[in-house]
């Protein structure tokens, strides 16, 4: 590791273990390290209680906060600022009402313009991304989470122990020079951790993920009022879906339309990454393929073999995609023509998987409505570069100024 190791005494004296992270890109799913375990999926998972299963204990000159893999980390004061890679976690900083700590993110334009397509329905709510690094656009090193001199790393340290230039050293290095490590990314698809973390990792949902950084943040209230939201939320899809049997069969894809292929995601399985589609329950279209980095490639003919009744376009809110184009590329192939879903104007924009807590309450909401219609009312449609669509109060299926008054403080 590249890094300052001159910087002087140390800030804090913690003890921090690894986790692990695999990067993923845009267009793919993850690049690497992503096997599934053989956890089947939890039929309550994200469907909070409103408390969370990390161990927070308040001592006189701090308190500390434990979760998997890194076991009791320890914290002088509320940290003022966070290192972030991956946007889920700048979406937990804004929901608890610290979204100014953060200090870097991934692809900045893509993360915080994508944030700030749902917070644009929030009064009040709203992410500083412009002037933010991106910490993978060159590779992370330490000498630049020296200049950062955060105050907590929300990364999965194990992440970065497989990262090159980066060993166990280095990482106790940063924990205690700088700021402690504080990620569960496999948790996101439950991965398996790599070799040396497997004995000491768990498994979390979106909301218990969510838990843990509100303790570190120190935000239990704010953290279980929106738990709230979320458990109503949830009950309330789960309430009103259709029996199995009428339910659409659907796929969620990336369409790369330069070499004619989609990368292709389940709807079903355990993980964080698809918090916003398991609690929908449609049919998976491609539930019976096993990928082993629960994302695969399939061309046209697969799709028309499927031929699913509804198309959820991953990334399709984010400035990365443009709708209209993809679209206009699958109704003009001579193969994509032929789906169902093209046919009867069912190709979706959906969101990120790189979801936090508020991203997915407007998700799960967003799937609901392209999904049943007849049952939650009809979606109106995304325009690509402009705010989650408006939709009348009566038709919402959480209330837009409860959240934003929690986020804010006004309450």
């Amino acid at each position: 590791m590249e890094s300052d190791r001159s910087s002087g005494p140390t800030r804090r004296d913690v003890i921090s273990g690894g986790g692990a992270i695999a990067i993923g890109s845009v267009l793919a799913g993850c690049t690497g390290g992503d096997e599934r375990s053989e956890s089947t999926p939890d039929e309550t998972a994200d469907e909070p209680d409103g408390t969370s299963t990390s161990t927070a204990t308040d001592e006189d000159d701090g308190h500390t906060v434990t979760m998997a893999p890194m076991g009791e980390v320890a914290f002088d004061s509320v940290p003022e600022s966070a290192f972030v890679i991956f946007p889920q976690y700048a979406d937990m900083a804004v929901a608890l009402g610290h979204g100014d700590a953060v200090n870097a993110v991934y692809v900045p334009e893509m993360s915080g313009t994508t944030m700030n397509t749902y917070y644009d329905r929030l009064e009040g709510v709203s992410f500083e991304w412009e002037g933010l690094p991106d910490p993978l656009a060159d590779g992370v090193d330490g000498e630049f989470l020296y200049e950062l001199d955060s105050d907590v790393h929300f990364v999965d340290p194990a992440y970065m122990s497989t990262q090159d230039g980066w060993d166990d050293a280095d990482l106790e290095e940063i924990a205690s020079s700088v700021g402690p490590w504080f990620g569960n990314f496999y948790s996101g698809t439950r991965a398996d951790p790599p070799a040396g973390y497997g004995d000491r990792y768990e498994y979390y949902d979106l909301w218990e993920l969510f838990g843990n950084v509100a303790a570190v943040f120190r935000e239990g209230e704010r953290y279980r009022d929106l738990a709230a939201i979320h458990g109503e939320l949830v009950a309330t899809i789960r309430d009103g879906l259709p029996p199995e049997d009428d339910r659409p069969t659907a796929v969620r894809v990336t369409a790369n339309t330069e070499t004619d292929e989609f990368y292709t995601y389940h709807l079903n399985e355990p993980g964080y990454w698809l918090a916003d589609t398991r609690p929908l329950g449609a049919i998976d279209a491609f539930a019976e393929r096993n990928w082993t980095d629960l994302w695969g490639t399939v061309g046209y003919e697969t799709m028309v073999e499927a031929d699913p009744d509804v198309i959820l376009h991953l990334w399709g809110t984010t400035p990365t995609y443009d709708m209209t184009e993809i679209r206009e590329t699958l109704a003009d192939h001579p193969v994509g023509g032929e789906l169902s879903a093209v046919q009867n104007d069912r190709v979706y924009a959906a969101g990120m998987r790189y979801q936090g807590p508020i991203m997915n309450l407007f998700q799960l909401e967003m799937g609901a409505k392209q999904l049943y219609p007849e049952q939650f009312g009809e979606w109106p449609g995304y325009e690509d570069g402009e705010p989650y669509p408006e939709i009348p109060a009566d038709e919402q299926l959480f209330d837009r100024t409860e959240l934003a008054r929690i986020v804010t403080g006004d309450r």
